[in-house]
């Protein structure tokens, strides 16, 4: 879809921003809900389409989910799901294994009250989810409850760092992933809950080292082809169940 003008100063950035921002959301969503699978082009004319936007707008779009690491764009190719190698795989979770358990202790030391309500109802959202068969959707979340551990250690940089890893390990998974528990096993947010209700840094830290190991053997780490599948029936369908 062509745009009916031109950028033209910093009025126009913002609206094209502000235009692009609720496309990139959503197709953020559907990469975590594993709806939009590694490997599948994001063409700009499909996306406009899609969302009724111009290739300015779509174009800034796709950029900020390169910027998070969940899309690669290529020269004279276009945009793509990024689709991390088994060597990229286990780079993620060796990353996640350096930086979330101190981050866990930290956050135990921090976290109040508010603090609890807001990861408890983020479990009861994850398992709300499942019950209602939207596995994806409770991927998405159970990913993101190491995003809310992060920001409540209040480390702003490692918390970046999370962000990013996280949306990564929504790719491996979706390549990788062995069985259903490939995401987070149920009593593993509620006991890294509880030490934080105790306030207690060091089991808040071994819980997360162990969480870790045990969500890296869930996952398969050897190439395996992702089947095609177009764009929009890809948005148009519900959120996968991780089942293989």
């Amino acid at each position: 879809m062509d745009d009916a003008g031109h950028a033209g100063g910093g009025g126009d950035d913002r609206a094209t921003a502000r235009a692009a921002d609720p496309i990139a959301a959503d197709l953020i969503a559907a990469i975590h809900e594993h709806r939009v699978l590694p490997g599948m082009k994001l063409s700009e004319d499909e996306v406009g389409d899609i969302y009724g936007a111009g290739r300015t707008v779509v174009r800034q779009a796709l950029r900020a989910l390169a910027h998070e690491g969940l899309v690669t764009i290529e020269r004279n190719r276009g945009a793509f799901v990024a689709k991390p190698s088994v060597r990229e795989a286990r780079e993620v979770f060796e990353a996640r294994a350096l930086l979330e358990p101190t981050m866990a202790r930290v956050a135990a030391g921090r976290c109040g009250h508010t603090d609890l309500a807001r990861l408890e109802r983020h479990i009861a959202d994850e398992h709300a989810a499942l019950a209602a068969g939207a596995q994806g959707r409770a991927l998405m979340l159970s990913g993101h409850f190491h995003v809310e551990i992060a920001c409540i250690s209040g480390q702003v940089t490692i918390e970046a760092f999370i962000r990013q890893l996280v949306a990564r390990s929504a790719l491996v998974i979706a390549l990788y992933w062995r069985r259903q528990t490939a995401m987070c096993e149920k009593h593993a947010h509620h006991a890294l809950v509880d030490a934080m209700r105790c306030q207690d840094g060091a089991a808040a830290e071994e819980l997360m080292k162990g969480h870790l190991v045990d969500l890296l053997s869930l996952l398969d780490l050897r190439e395996g082809p992702v089947g095609p599948v177009s764009l929009r029936d890809a948005l148009a369908a519900p959120p996968a169940s991780p089942a293989r």
